[in-house]
């Protein structure tokens, strides 16, 4: 009877709260670890971290397949000459993303932050110019398809996947139907991932609380501060305010639900990749027209970028403050423009958003020496820095595709 509640308990019921189990567990293992480590010997929290790693791994192995398969079969099986919505989400990814850049920008002039750097060897390269990150993008595109699958190149995925969705599309019933099990078979897959998410959070809090624990932030506690609260009010804020302008209601449910039930797992898991699955689930759920979602959803991960441009922006500002640059109204708000068109490319370049630190820093002549610190500064912080940002720009991405959606319901009803 025991076993048999400890089974519902993790396999079925509300998924957050599932969740929200295994991240207490976590903690809890984590906390007492220390005192049980002088007697068994091993770290329990550090050893349960597997469990984390297995669930990541596995989100991000089929993410790239079902994406693939997915889009085949909307296209395949979409109507000619119906009507398509990713124009509106797009737009709504790019202005998104500026506004997160700006609002960061602004919050960085209210709250001046200073950090310490130090000469350091750094291995990392990172792009020189815009132009290099934008040619990744177009070379993404045209990958060799296998390699994009293997890479879980979404950009290049998505291309093929468009491509020989728009092909079928003249094919057989009989082929469509064949895609069409596939994609159902696959999406099968993806739920029974899921279901483990409670044990997968589990050890993914377990074993970063031991290895990082929280003590080492409080040094950057007003950086973190600027950061998280830049991507709090994109979140609560800027994003509700775009939602309105599409639905014209009350946009918090939305965001509320896309919040709880994405953002979350973005959060302890700190990949976008591995929460594509998660995110179509949530789309599935809402009742999303599927040939919009499975496509806006993949791409979202690639250029939605809102966190991304937040953290470039924040720690370039925290650089320019501490060597004391002076910046105009002008200049920030290219900074913006620079750090939306850098957070966009920010999925196709090793390294994350992190790398592209040094692009903008060199709008104020900060010398890549200079920049790499930076990038070490945030590594550091990234226990935070990076969950917050994968949380922000994967909710988002339902959040957008929801919104026009239900503008388009509106619209026909």
């Amino acid at each position: 009877m025991n076993q048999s509640r400890l089974f519902s308990l993790f396999f079925h019921g509300s998924l957050v709260k599932r969740i929200s189990i295994g991240l207490l567990l976590g903690i809890l293992l984590a906390l007492i670890s220390p005192a049980l480590q002088g007697v068994l010997g091993v770290n329990l929290a550090e050893q349960v971290g597997f469990l984390g790693k297995v669930f990541v791994r596995s989100l991000r192995a089929i993410a790239p397949i079902l994406v693939f398969l997915l889009v085949i079969s909307a296209i395949a099986n979409k109507q000619i000459g119906g009507k398509s919505n990713m124009k509106s989400i797009i737009t709504l990814y790019l202005i998104g993303t500026f506004f997160a850049a700006l609002v960061s920008v602004l919050f960085s002039f209210a709250l001046p932050t200073e950090i310490v750097l130090k000469t350091q060897e750094n291995s990392l390269s990172p792009p020189s110019e815009i132009s290099e990150v934008l040619g990744t993008l177009v070379l993404n595109v045209v990958d060799n398809p296998v390699n994009a699958l293997f890479s879980a190149n979404f950009i290049g995925v998505l291309s093929w996947a468009i491509g020989l969705g728009w092909a079928l599309r003249h094919a057989s019933d009989t082929t469509k139907n064949v895609m069409n099990d596939f994609s159902e078979a696959i999406s099968k897959i993806v739920h029974v991932i899921i279901s483990f998410a409670p044990i997968g959070v589990f050890g993914l809090v377990a074993e970063t609380l031991a290895d990082k624990g929280l003590g080492a932030l409080l040094n950057y506690a007003q950086l973190l501060f600027v950061l998280i609260g830049s991507m709090l009010i994109s979140a609560f804020v800027v994003n509700p305010i775009l939602v309105y302008w599409k639905i014209r209601s009350n946009p918090y449910p939305l965001i509320f639900t896309c919040i709880r039930e994405s953002g979350l797992t973005a959060f302890l898991t700190r990949s976008s990749a591995a929460n594509i699955p998660v995110n179509m689930e949530l789309a599935k759920r809402l009742n999303l027209d599927e040939e919009t979602y499975s496509v806006s959803i993949p791409l979202g991960a690639t250029i939605n970028m809102a966190g991304a441009a937040i953290t470039i922006t924040v720690l370039t500002l925290a650089a320019v403050h501490t060597l004391g640059v002076e910046v105009s109204f002008f200049t920030a708000v290219l900074l913006s423009l620079v750090a939306s068109i850098c957070a966009c490319g920010a999925s196709g370049v090793a390294g994350g958003s992190l790398l592209l630190i040094p692009l903008a820093c060199s709008l104020f002549g900060i010398s890549n020496d200079i920049a790499a610190q930076v990038i070490g500064v945030g590594f550091i912080i990234g226990v935070l820095q990076d969950s917050a940002e994968t949380a922000l720009n994967s909710s988002t991405d339902v959040v957008f595709t929801a919104a026009v959606c239900m503008a388009e319901e509106r619209k026909d009803a």
